[in-house]
């Protein structure tokens, strides 16, 4: 009897210990030191218009990269129209680690016919609930119109991301 009321005070415990770490990590300090909602909540930022919907890419990130001018350039002005792969990873996971030289190697073999990007899902929860994220990495290819195309979970090499670009027509 006293063993399995232990087991239900310590469920009970780690329940409870449990919600408050999911609620504490669903807002974040901003640059002020003041509680923002986290980017769950809001996936494309304050004033955003309309939800993403399954498969959509949310093009706001596109102009967001090109509005930042600490960021990198971008070749192309309206980077929000090219073909997108977005892989979804984390820098401390082994394949994502394996994979970052080959996205660096498409990201200057493809600039300004498509966009490669990574996405750092540890760093950046909300991005893994926004696109669906099962597993990392995952690899997500959408079109011009920022519709999603084809999705990978896993390693992918490079001739892979190659023959999808050219079955997309992005030569």
């Amino acid at each position: 009897m006293k063993t399995n009321n232990a087991v239900i005070l310590i469920a009970v415990v780690v329940l409870v210990a449990g919600v408050a770490w999911f609620r504490s990590s669903r807002s974040a300090p901003d640059a002020t030191g003041t509680e923002v909602a986290a980017q769950a909540d809001n996936p494309q930022g304050p004033g955003a218009s309309a939800p993403v919907q399954p498969g959509e890419l949310p093009l706001e990130q596109a102009h967001q990269a090109e509005e930042n001018p600490s960021g990198p350039a971008t070749a192309a002005p309206d980077i929000a129209r090219l073909p997108r792969a977005v892989d979804l990873g984390a820098d401390k996971c082994i394949p994502c680690k394996q994979m970052a030289p080959i996205l660096a190697e498409l990201r200057k073999e493809y600039e300004g016919r498509a966009v490669v990007e990574f996405i750092d899902v540890w760093k950046n929860p909300g991005a893994g609930e926004l696109y669906g994220i099962r597993i990392i990495p995952t690899q997500i290819f959408f079109d011009a119109a920022g519709k999603e195309v084809w999705r990978h979970e896993g390693f992918l090499p490079k001739a892979d991301f190659v023959a999808k670009f050219a079955e997309m027509g992005v030569k």
